[in-house]
Parts: structure tokens; sequence; C-alpha cells
């Protein structure tokens, strides 16, 4: 390319013919050496063994490590060598390489990578991970892990093929439980995993500090506070806990026990806690009782003499009464334990029963089979038979076959009850006859007639019988004007 304004111009330099001579002379000289060294060394065989593997190398190299290059041999620095790479060559010679291994090594801190985060390829001649530690300059500590390909193993632990080894650096912290205080080295992310591989049991009342998600600082101080354990008896139930509460008012906030109106606790709620103590729990509920208690009405009988014997009316119908007391009761855990009576009444007179019996007399006559008879009274009772041989007395005693009245003991005489039907009254009895009542006896009471037989005449009686009290009618002094409920023995006759 042609530039205005500029004129090129070729320039030539010619050496003196002096210099051309001496440059002429020195070339000759170096082809001549040249010339000698070639000719002066010829090609060497070698045996190089590599890891106990021979093969014959021929090379024109000075020094085994050119050797080793001309013959694709690479050499690590960590690789032994011998003789070494400085040494001549010599015909016939035996180079010997024992290879260093191939070992990835990484380094953690506990469960973290360290910080520079790297993993450092190496090679090394070390048979097992503490001779490799050691080699590199990296010693294991108190509580160091040493993992080869994932598995936990010991130093001792032979290194094999392509290992990969990870040294885990364990941190060193002080673990302070119930007042001592104890230096960990430990490899745990978390102060909950640190207790667990110690075997520390740790309770859920119990104060871990700092807490058992916290993760693992070097120099780190871990404080547990052990709670104590107790139990708290209350609505019939047993607690059992542990708790870091200075009194018993603390443990039952902590259970959410809480005292109402008069309940009480032993020990006291302001009472310190003691190891395995029983904290009880008293339920007090009090409450206003009110009892009542009936009171009987009174039955009273009065004269009416316009109602008939032995017949009666209600005057007045009787009403029980009420008393009431007023009762203060404490209960202790819904037993009762204390009853006061505060306060006694009548809430409510009782109402007397009045009846009304008839005194009013009527005489009347009744046809019978042993001709017609006028009584004043009919009266229902329980009639039973009996002899001179039933009463009791043997025939040798002065008083055998004589009744209450000294009279002699046939048909026709009677034994009652004197206050129901007076001694020597007439009386006639359905299917016995006329009888006058001349004896008595000790089962023969009120509505009751014992029906005297001869001996050889005796008939069985055992049932309720219409009686009839013949006239005259006695004094009214001597009348029974309301008739006794007895006995009571079942009337099927009528």
């Amino acid at each position: 390319m042609a530039t205005e304004g500029l004129t090129a111009e070729r320039v030539t330099w010619t050496a003196p013919r002096w210099l051309q001579g001496l440059l002429v002379l020195a070339l000759a000289a170096g082809a001549i050496l040249l010339l000698i060294l070639g000719l002066g060394h010829t090609r060497s065989v070698l045996v190089v063994d590599v890891d106990g593997q021979p093969f014959r190398v021929r090379t024109h190299a000075m020094t085994v490590a050119a050797a080793l290059h001309q013959a694709g041999v690479v050499v690590y620095p960590e690789d032994w060598v011998s003789p070494g790479l400085d040494a001549s060559v010599e015909p016939g010679m035996v180079i010997q390489i024992q290879r260093a291994h191939p070992v990835t090594l990484r380094f953690a801190q506990g469960q973290a990578l360290s910080a520079d985060g790297q993993t450092r390829p190496i090679r090394t001649h070390a048979g097992t991970i503490g001779e490799l530690l050691s080699e590199v300059g990296l010693p294991a500590g108190p509580g160091d892990e040493t993992w080869l390909n994932g598995n936990l193993v010991g130093l001792e632990t032979p290194l094999g093929q392509q290992p990969e080894v990870l040294l885990r650096r364990a941190s060193t912290l002080v673990l302070a439980l119930g007042g001592a205080k104890e230096t960990v080295h430990t490899t745990a992310a978390t102060v909950g995993q640190l207790l667990e591989t110690l075997k520390v049991t740790v309770y859920l009342a119990d104060r871990v500090t700092p807490g058992l998600q916290e993760r693992i600082q070097p120099g780190m101080t871990i404080t547990i506070e052990r709670s104590i354990p107790l139990q708290v008896e209350v609505d019939g139930r047993t607690i059992r806990t542990r708790t870091l509460a200075d009194t018993v008012a603390g443990v039952l906030g902590q259970e959410g026990v809480a005292l109402i109106g008069r309940d009480t606790a032993v020990p006291d709620l302001s009472a310190s806690i003691r190891p395995a103590m029983t904290v009880r729990v008293t339920r007090v509920h009090e409450e206003f009782e009110v009892e009542f208690e009936t009171i009987p009405f009174l039955t009273v009988w009065v004269a009416d003499p316009d109602l008939e014997l032995d017949t009666r009316r209600l005057a007045q119908a009787g009403k029980p009464g009420v008393t009431k007391r007023r009762y203060h009761v404490r209960y202790e855990n819904g037993r009762e334990v204390e009853r006061t009576l505060e306060d006694i009444w009548t809430e409510q007179q009782p109402v007397t029963k009045t009846l009304a019996y008839g005194t009013k007399i009527v005489v009347r006559t009744l046809e019978t089979p042993d001709g017609p008879i006028e009584y004043w009274r009919k009266m229902r009772v329980y009639t039973t038979a009996y002899t001179a041989a039933t009463c009791g007395k043997p025939r040798t005693h002065p008083r055998y076959g004589y009744t209450r009245l000294g009279w002699w003991l046939t048909k026709g005489v009677v034994a009652v009850d004197p206050t129901v039907i007076p001694l020597k009254t007439k009386l006639y009895v359905l299917g016995y006859g006329l009888a006058r009542a001349g004896d008595t006896g000790g089962g023969v009471i009120g509505k009751f007639v014992d029906l005297g037989f001869d001996e050889w005449n005796y008939e069985s009686w055992h049932w309720w019988t219409d009686v009839y009290l013949l006239t005259p009618v006695p004094p009214r002094s001597g009348i029974r004007w309301v008739l006794p409920d007895w006995p009571r023995y079942p009337d099927r006759r009528r």
C-alpha cells in the first residue's frame, strides 16, 4: 500500500571481511563439537520398576528425570524414585519408583465443614489413617472423628485404594451438671445430640442452657439445672412430676392445681421443695344442710252418745308435724368430716287425730237354734277349745278341772279376757250355744274366747266366730267401749 509523501528505501549492511572470517570459524567449530558429542553417547538400555512392575527403556537421556520423561513415565513429587531424578543414566541401571497413593482428605469442624470449606487431594505413602494425618501435619486430637469412605473408623485403619478420608474436628466445651464441671470434646452438631451421645438423661422440667436445639460452638458452656422429683396427690389421683420451683406454691402452679376457697395443701404453700416429697391437696367444701324430722300425731278417742256401740267415726284427721334442723357441714375430698347443728325449729305442729266411738247401746233379738236370744253387743272373736285335760294341771292337782271362778269346767263355760268380756257375762256363741264367762287363760287376750268342753265331748275350734253378749246390759263403767285390735289371725270364715 502506498502512502503519500513517503519514499521507501532498502538499507543493506555488509560486515567487514575480518568479521566474516571469524563467524565462519565459529560455525565450523560448533559443528565439530556436536559431531563429537553425538558420536560419544550411544543409546542406553534401562529397567524401570513401577510398584514392582518392571519394563525396559532405551534412551539417549543423560539423567534419570530425562529418561523417565522420554519413556512417558509421569513422576509426582510425592513418589519415591531410586536413584534420584538428578542421577546420571548408566547402561543397564534399574530405576525403582514407588507411587504415592492418591487420597481425598476433607476437613470438618463438628458436623459442619471447616471455615475454609476445602477438600484437599493429596498423595501419600501412609498405610493407615493415623500415619496419613501425621504425614500432613494434622494429628487427631481428643474427640476427633476419622471417617473412611463414609464409615467411622480408628486411626489404625488401613487406607486401602483411592480412599476418601474425613477428619472431623471435635469442639471443646464445658458441661456443668449438678455443680460439677467437665471438659467435653464432641463432634455433635447440637446440644441435644451431645447430651444424647453422652447418655445424659434430660427431664422435661430440667433447664438446659443453651437450649437443646442450639448448635455447638467451641468454648461454649452447657449448664443443666436438674429438676427435683416429687408427687402431688389431688382430686383422687397422684401426679408424679419434676420441678425447678422453690416452693409448694410453684409446683401447684406448674401442674395447674388451683386452691379454691378453703382448700389446703400439706406442706404449706410457702414450704420449700425437697426431693421425693409428697404434696397433698385437700379439697374443702362447706355447705348448709336442712334435715326434716316428722313429728307423729296423737290419736285420741272421744265418746259419741249418738253413735251406736262398736261403730266409729273420724272426727278429725291427723296430720304429722315437721321439725327442721339446719347443719353446717364440712367436706374434705368429698368426705364429711364435721357437722355442726346451727338451728332447730318446728316448721309445722302436728294435728291430733280424733276418733269418735259409739256409746249408744241398742238391744236386739236373734233367733237361734237354741231359741230366741236378746243381746246388747255383737263381736267377732277368735275361738279355740279346751278341756280340763288341756289346762296344764295334772289330774292329781287339787284344782284340776276347776275354772278361775271355781266352776267345774264343762261345756258352756268359756275363758275370756276379762278386760274385754267381764267374768260371769252370759253370751251366745254361734255353733257352740249358750255360755258363760267363768275362766281366764294366759293366752286368752283381746277378742279371744276359749270354749270349754268335757273330755268326752271335745270339739276342735280354730277360727273366728260371732259372739253375742246377752242382756242384762252391764253398768256403763264395766263396758269396754273400744275393743282391742287383737289377735290378728286371718279371718277366713267370714
